[in-house]
């Protein structure tokens, strides 16, 4: 009976999220409001005025189910989302629709970026009962919340179609509904359940070629990233890949990694007029996006160009990296420092309506008015032709090869060349701005807005503008302010100077490392200490003795259906994976063994699911990295340390941590160690330091990089 209903599952989940366009109309009149309203989620706000009854997430709509005896709808999306916005339009503002939904079911829309734990409960469902996922995330569960049914995004037609039937199926055989529910809570149980790992298996170097054999198998030699559509960026991927082809001498490695940096960078997921980086491609040459700019994306992109400009000093990297910041700073970014989630892909167009992409996209007559007499050489720099056209004769702007390749191809100095790009960009941000421009989510997250901070710092450490460490430690200081308890508990959500919600093992994983990485080019051991006591709450309450891994949820949480425990990589590296990293570079800034001990632990439990799928476990691979090679730790005392420091930023050393100061300190790396008047920098291996030297090329020439 189970395997049946499943196929009548599947029958009813078809459907093709890539191909139709949204003819939303912005709501002008509110003929219905529902309890969303009282909400700080510009998502949720986005429904308030939906005749469907919404309910926010939490137990008192649960409550309401068991008292009516009803099935929920759980629906879970974000603001940026544009099929989102698509199945709202379709099927939410329908009043016939929302009649069936009301009558029969209990409804509670949930934003996935505010409640990631219920989207991995319910995204882990979907992902059982169809096999794949996405947003919209639609669920069905019986009152107790326990899923029967589910998918992404469903035209209107064959959503009531669904929702008729399983009301139906619930009034005459509900206990065809509950032998699902049974056998998916097994199943999502099962999911999240990691078992220490005894065999003995050891991660090395050969544990790593193997790892790097799944991406050559799926990689695209032409545009670079994986042979498929749609592309994303992933950019902490990348940032493993370019360390691993460099550590193991992979020539294949390193060419796919430079490619793909290229091609990111030249297409139309790259904003060459606002600069920032859209969430992904449709296509395979990175073209056309869906338009939606996440700050979890430009964060790490950020990361990444800044780490791979050390190797290939490419002044398209640099200029990617400051345009990317300068689009942060200027449309993601408030007055206090803290950081903004995300830009919607949909946007007003000429007719008042709501048309992904609106705001980015041009004619051509558009274009040859503005750009006039240099309109023959900007068609072929940004391809307004076949290759950079869209649909219904728009065009989003995209590069085929890169400025050095253009100016001989096209016999202009560079210079001239730069010269004009810049006017070009100057007279197309100009036209824009009296465009409308796309909605903005503007709560912020704890976790992302660590992902943007460590993207400043990292971007410091390569470029050395002091505007990147000014605004990094604004951010720093807002967070610490506002969304750090006393108790070192942290928030996840904050806006309308509210602090809101309990952060999740993302939040303090992502903020853990964002603050280490401030504390080594700052030298201000607060935001160490202020790392330690964050890693002691996570390991108080989301830790797991059992298994040695970290829950998703603190302990005091018990209103889902499991605990998730996040191991997967995605966009964003797993929160668990991040925490293995963490431990091990503050068991050695503090000389506390036991965490090294824990993350070697956490890898070792990692590693059957690494042989089975690489690619899902990028950040555990980056993590074995530092355990099977030598790793330095670096400390750098006396007058002129801060300068000493910043000099070893400009070479590529991902197996290293650095601690300097300028006076004595009682970091564990930096004691005994000033001599009044010189700067000494002392190179660490396992316990063991070399005579200190005091010239930072002395130390480059004794860093072992290659495995």
């Amino acid at each position: 009976m189970y395997k049946q209903f499943l196929f009548f599952i599947l029958l009813m989940t078809i459907t093709n999220c890539h191909t139709q366009k949204s003819t939303s109309m912005p709501q002008k009149k509110h003929a219905f409001t529902n309890d969303l309203i009282h909400e700080s989620s510009p998502y949720l706000l986005q429904h308030a005025h939906n005749p469907v009854q919404w309910h926010p997430w939490g137990k008192s709509a649960i409550d309401v189910a068991k008292k009516s005896n009803k099935l929920l709808i759980i629906s879970i999306g974000y603001a940026a989302c544009h099929w989102c916005h698509v199945m709202e339009h379709e099927s939410f503002e329908d009043t016939i629709t929302a009649k069936l939904m009301n009558d029969h079911y209990v409804s509670i829309k949930v934003d996935r970026e505010e409640h990631p734990d219920v989207d991995k409960i319910y995204m882990s469902a979907v992902q059982q009962l169809t096999g794949r996922g996405g947003w919209p995330l639609n669920v069905i569960a019986l009152p107790d919340g326990r899923p029967v049914w589910g998918g992404t995004y469903f035209p209107n037609d064959k959503w009531k179609s669904a929702l008729y039937q399983i009301a139906d199926l619930w009034q005459k055989n509900p206990k065809k509904l509950y032998d699902v529910a049974d056998q998916l809570e097994k199943g999502i149980k099962a999911a999240e359940i990691i078992h220490p790992n005894t065999s003995g298996e050891k991660f090395d170097k050969e544990s790593i070629k193997k790892a790097l054999s799944f991406w050559k198998q799926y990689k695209d030699d032409t545009y670079g990233g994986f042979n498929r559509a749609p592309k994303f960026p992933m950019p902490a991927q990348y940032q493993f890949l370019l360390r691993a082809g460099l550590q193991l001498q992979d020539k294949d490695i390193q060419k796919f990694v430079k490619l793909t940096l290229d091609k990111m960078l030249q297409g139309g997921i790259y904003d060459h007029i606002n600069g920032g980086f859209a969430r992904y491609a449709t296509d395979t040459k990175w073209h056309i996006p869906h338009f939606e700019k996440m700050l979890y994306d430009n964060a790490q992109l950020v990361s990444l160009y800044s780490q791979a400009y050390l190797l290939y000093k490419e002044d398209a990297y640099k200029q990617g990296v400051y345009e990317t910041l300068s689009f942060v700073q200027n449309e993601l970014m408030d007055d206090t420092g803290a950081f903004y989630s995300s830009l919607d892909a949909d946007s007003l167009d000429e007719n008042g309506e709501l048309e992904e992409g609106a705001y980015y996209v041009f004619t051509k007559k558009e274009l040859k008015e503005l750009i006039g007499e240099d309109f023959p050489l900007f068609k072929e720099y940004f391809n307004i032709n076949a290759y950079g056209l869209w649909e219904e004769g728009k065009y989003h702007l995209i590069k085929k090869m890169n400025d050095d390749a253009f100016v001989k191809a096209y016999n202009i100095s560079k210079e001239d060349l730069l010269d004009k790009v810049l006017q070009w960009k100057e007279i197309l941000r100009k036209y824009r701005e009296h465009r409308e421009r796309p909605r903005l989510d503007d709560k912020t997250l704890t976790s992302w807005n660590a992902l943007m901070l460590n993207g400043f710092v990292d971007a410091y450490k390569t470029f050395q503008n002091p505007e990147f460490i000014e605004v990094a430690l604004k951010n720093a200081r807002f967070i610490k302010q506002h969304q750090i308890k006393k108790d070192f508990s942290l928030w996840h959500s904050y806006k309308n100077n509210k602090s809101t919600i309990d952060a999740y093992l993302e939040d303090y994983a992502l903020l853990i490392k964002a603050y280490i990485n401030l504390y080594e080019v700052t030298g201000d051991t607060q935001w160490l200490f202020l790392s330690d006591e964050l890693l002691q709450y996570a390991i108080q309450h989301f830790y797991d003795q059992s298994s040695g891994m970290f829950y998703f949820t603190a302990n005091d949480k018990n209103d889902l259906l499991t605990r998730p425990m996040e191991t997967d990589d995605n966009v964003i590296p797993s929160s668990n994976a991040v925490m293995a990293d963490n431990l091990f570079r503050l068991g050695h800034f503090f000389e506390k063994q036991d965490y090294i001990d824990k993350s070697t632990i956490m890898l070792q439990n990692i590693l059957p699911k690494i042989g089975r799928y690489a690619p899902g476990y990028y950040q555990w691979l980056n993590d074995i990295l530092d355990h099977i090679g030598d790793f330095y730790e670096l400390a750098i005392v006396g007058v002129d340390a801060k300068n000493e420091a910043l000099k070893l930023y400009k070479y590529y050393i991902p197996n290293k941590i650095i601690a300097f100061a300028d006076k004595e300190n009682d970091l564990a790396l930096l004691q005994n160690r000033m001599v009044p008047g010189k700067t000494y920098i002392y190179l660490c291996v396992n316990n063991a330091c070399q005579l200190p030297e005091t010239k930072i090329q002395e130390v480059i020439k004794k860093i072992k990089i290659k495995l």
